[in-house]
């Protein structure tokens, strides 16, 4: 079973696969759609990894940290909850609403995932609701990477690509407001 890779990215593919080069040897991964968007051709990245063999195939699903592996685990250990709808909860509202909403009893926050209706947001809730404190994820996101996320959509819809925007502003400080954030970025790769 393959636990963890390591490679340069090849291709990536906005429905949420990527082919990995790992010393040679091209492995596909199926990746949420916000961590797709988030990769670069071209550079190298880690996936916590999860090996699921069927009878017609084997498929390999990539994590950016262990605790969306392990939330993914869990989903998928829910009778109806299969890879695709685990990573679709996990690429729309990610690790921490999902604990949060699952710790407060709110279906109504997993019916916003694409493929839950309320019968399956309410089993979610009721399967998972003791389970859930053993995550070690009972943090705040981390707002820095946020704000850096949604300033590279808006300089990606302004035609630059991935890679630029985190090679000129990799060791750039933003500011933690949005509109400050973006005049800076827009500045730094402005530069020749």
């Amino acid at each position: 079973m393959i636990g963890w890779l390591r490679g340069h990215v090849l291709q990536v593919s906005e429905a949420g696969s990527l082919l990995l080069n790992v010393n040679g040897v091209g492995y596909e991964l199926s990746v949420t759609v916000s961590t797709a968007r988030s990769l670069a051709i071209g550079n190298e990245y880690e996936f916590f990894v999860q090996t699921n063999v069927r009878e017609d195939a084997i498929n390999l699903y990539g994590f950016t940290n262990h605790e969306e592996k392990s939330f993914f685990l869990l989903l998928t250990s829910i009778s109806g909850i299969g890879p695709a709808m685990a990573m679709a909860a996990l690429g729309s509202i990610g690790v921490f609403e999902l604990q949060r909403a699952i710790a407060s009893e709110n279906s109504d926050v997993l019916t916003t995932i694409p493929g839950v209706g309320k019968k399956t947001a309410s089993r979610i809730v009721l399967e998972l609701g003791g389970r859930i404190p053993s995550l070690t994820v009972a943090v705040e996101p981390d707002l820095t990477a946020i704000l850096h996320s949604d300033i590279e959509d808006v300089l990606r819809q302004f035609g630059y690509s991935a890679s630029e925007i985190k090679d000129r502003l990799r060791d750039v400080v933003l500011p933690t407001d949005e509109a400050g954030a973006l005049r800076v970025a827009l500045r730094e790769l402005g530069r020749p």
